[in-house]
């Protein structure tokens, strides 16, 4: 019979997945993406909802707005990635490179909107820790002495010009007043000796040097209330009044004028001065925030780097498999700082 003459049934087997390596491989890579972010974002969501105090998105220059349009910015280039493996599977190489290349400007985007806001913070003195930064939890001792620390060091260095100019002058003017009426040593002798009345005396120099966001209006009402007061003492002081009484109050209502237009506080108005300022929160808010966006900033430059050496090859169907594994990866970047926007930015 024919049938004896057929040899036994051979099988071929499929070694591996029913994915390309490249996809497979990428997949990989990802999983172990996912469970990094997670671990980053579970520590922050820990200590975010865990800590006594943390800062407001004003008090540390963070704009919502900004935040929104960078989420828009980065969700368009998911889709400019995607209709570029489109058309490199339609045979439109031309094509898919012009959406790639749309891809790499809106990542630039998102890169350049991002270094505004880190400069935004790095010219406020927000920086993870001291001494780079000037974030101080709360306003202590330690604090005033280095508010007026920083106020001599300006003494020192605009007093060593033979001839300064009336710009630097008021610079002198200014700092004089400073030291002279908001960080006294008697203000700093009461505030070490742990009184209440030091402490309050602390907390206003804090506020005069850069509010809070719910401070602001409190504060600039207090002042208005101060400065009517003393206005009022003066004109009731005769000529008995010792010089000394007169000097106190006519320089107490020069220090108060500093803060006329100022209801951001003297760094916004003086941006020279650079003084501390006291944040609640402010340094591990810091930490994450820098750690956070520093991550995926990276990542988001990585891509940034493959897709500029795909705009020097040929982006036709040969390449869809390569463009869908980058891809992969951008989708990931992207879904990362869904998670970081309303983390950072809303709560």
């Amino acid at each position: 019979m024919s049938d004896d003459h057929q040899g036994p049934i051979k099988l071929e087997y499929q070694p591996g997945l029913p994915l390309p390596r490249g996809k497979t491989i990428m997949w990989l890579f990802l999983a172990t993406e996912i469970m990094f972010f997670a671990g980053l974002l579970g520590t922050y969501i820990v200590l975010r909802f865990g800590a006594p105090a943390w800062p407001f998105p004003h008090d540390v220059h963070l704009s919502e707005p900004l935040g929104a349009f960078n989420t828009f910015i980065l969700i368009c280039s998911s889709v400019t990635v995607v209709l570029s493996l489109e058309a490199a599977r339609s045979h439109k190489p031309a094509l898919a490179k012009s959406w790639l290349l749309l891809t790499l400007i809106l990542g630039a985007v998102f890169l350049g909107v991002k270094a505004y806001e880190y400069k935004a913070k790095f010219s406020h003195g927000i920086y993870p820790q001291y001494p780079h930064g000037l974030v101080y939890e709360k306003a202590d001792l330690a604090y005033a002495a280095r508010v007026r620390k920083t106020l001599e060091a300006h003494q020192l260095r605009l007093s060593k010009f033979e001839t300064p100019t009336e710009h630097e002058q008021k610079q002198l003017q200014v700092t004089d007043t400073l030291l002279r009426f908001f960080v006294r040593p008697a203000e700093l002798t009461a505030a070490q000796s742990g009184g209440m009345q030091g402490q309050l005396e602390l907390n206003r120099l804090a506020a005069a040097i850069r509010p809070l966001s719910d401070e602001m209006v409190v504060e600039r009402k207090r002042l208005d209330h101060e400065k009517q007061e003393l206005q009022k003492q003066r004109k009731t002081m005769d000529a008995k009044a010792s010089p000394l009484e007169v000097l106190q109050v006519d320089g107490r209502l020069n220090a108060i004028s500093l803060l006329d237009g100022a209801d951001h506080g003297l760094n916004e108005k003086y941006s020279w001065l650079h003084l501390p300022i006291v944040i609640p929160g402010g340094n591990m808010w810091a930490s994450t925030y820098f750690l956070l966006t520093g991550v995926h900033a990276i990542h988001v430059l990585v891509g940034l780097i493959v897709f500029a050496l795909f705009l020097f090859v040929r982006l036709d169907v040969h390449r869809s498999e390569h463009i869908e594994n980058i891809g992969l990866y951008w989708h990931f970047v992207d879904i990362v700082w869904i998670f970081l926007f309303p983390l950072l930015y809303l709560f």
